[in-house]
């Protein structure tokens, strides 16, 4: 398992653990970050990591990005 952070750009990962408090749990489920979900990322811009997950393209800041295990 690693953070999306560090995941390759353009290749499938599935979520397989969100950390973080409850709120931000909460706000990446809501986003579709969910486990067990997939996950590609796009291209990391200016801190924030852009992401494609289930259909829609997210921008997800580093930090939070850190939280998302793949």
């Amino acid at each position: 398992m690693l953070p999306l952070v560090f995941a390759p750009v353009g290749e499938s990962n599935t979520i397989k653990k969100i950390g973080g408090s409850p709120e931000v749990k909460k706000h990446l489920e809501n986003l579709g970050f969910v486990a067990g979900g997939e996950v590609t990322v796009i291209n990391e811009i200016g801190g924030n990591v852009i992401v494609n997950v289930k259909g829609a393209r997210v921008a997800v800041s580093r930090e939070m990005a850190q939280k998302i295990m793949v």
